[in-house]
């Protein structure tokens, strides 16, 4: 640490590593602010006499730990801790378990500050619980997600370097507009100056950012979600337009905006139209809706619909 250190930041410090190491010796928490032993055992003081409660346990397996009282110590995260622990709220986090995992040492803290009965069963359900990992998830890093919450907030440009899902890589200058989750998946929502039009690209594939100094101004009443679901249903390889036997009124809550825009066409039959780079799954997703359909135009997305037909017909024609 450096010797300028206030007496406060080292205060401070002091009780992130008490809250991150329970059970930590004076020696240990001496060597990890570069002090004394005598020094250490003053900021546990300093810390004491701010109201947050340090116990203290003798012998070879004592050391300083936080307390339980009436008021909740302060907890401190770092950014990645913090952003971590929202995204885990926001899509769930298998690894919560995990005390060397981002969001298991956030938990970790809340878990220590709980008064004891209630820790007592937080800890029980930690323990005991088995994730079942979801191997499609592709969380974005914390990091990279952070500077990009930013970037939107303050309205500045950044440069994004890319890498596509076919794996070509490149760099851009983007206007930021806003993070959306859709899914599990985590969406930079943005103008792109190279292509200048809307874009939506995944956080996870972004592998750079730098926020630069030009700003920029959003478009006025955005409704990020909206947008993002809108631009997700049109612009792919293969156009969709199909015929649905349904009220458009009947299909409004049923087919995900992602699939397209609904139109009818008389009282009794919609039209959908949009696009997908994947015949197979759109055609899959229109076989969950409740009504008969026709695909029209498009082969590609015809023969899917064949193909998973077949399928069907076979499953259900065994024994």
């Amino acid at each position: 640490m450096n010797p300028e250190t206030s007496p406060t930041a080292r205060a401070l410090l002091a009780l992130e590593l008490i809250q991150a190491s329970p059970g930590i010796t004076a020696e240990r928490l001496a060597a990890k602010l570069g002090v004394t032993d005598r020094a250490a055992r003053r900021y546990v003081g300093t810390l004491r006499e701010a109201g947050i409660p340090v116990d203290a346990t003798r012998g070879p397996h004592g050391g300083y730990r936080l307390g339980r009282g009436l008021r909740l110590p302060p907890l401190v995260f770092t950014s990645a801790e913090a952003l971590g622990l929202v995204m885990a709220v926001l899509d769930g986090h298998h690894d919560a378990g995990d005390p060397t995992d981002l969001v298991g040492s956030a938990l970790g803290k809340i878990v220590r500050a709980l008064p004891a009965p209630v820790a007592a069963q937080a800890e029980a359900v930690r323990r005991a619980t088995a994730p079942a990992p979801d191997r499609y998830a592709a969380r974005p890093d914390p990091t990279t997600t952070a500077d990009l919450v930013q970037a939107c907030s303050a309205h500045r440009r950044v440069r994004l370097g890319y890498r596509s899902e076919a794996g070509s890589a490149w760099v851009g200058e983007v206007d930021p507009w806003a993070v959306v989750v859709r899914h599990g998946r985590w969406y930079l929502l943005c103008h792109s100056h190279v292509a200048d039009a809307l874009r939506a690209y995944r956080v996870d594939r972004v592998h750079d950012v730098e926020v630069l100094a030009d700003g920029f101004r959003p478009p006025a009443d955005l409704d990020p979600v909206a947008v993002l679901e809108d631009h997700l249903a049109v612009g792919w390889e293969f156009p969709a337009e199909v015929l649905l036997d349904a009220p458009v009124d009947v299909l409004t809550g049923c087919v995900p905006r992602a699939l397209g825009r609904l139109a009818p066409v008389d009282a009794g039959t919609t039209r959908l139209v949009g696009s997908t780079s994947n015949p197979a799954w759109y055609a899959g997703q229109l076989a969950t809706l409740p009504a008969a359909f026709t695909v029209v135009g498009c082969p590609e997305l015809r023969e899917a619909a064949r193909r998973l037909g077949r399928r069907l017909l076979a499953a259900g024609s065994g024994p």
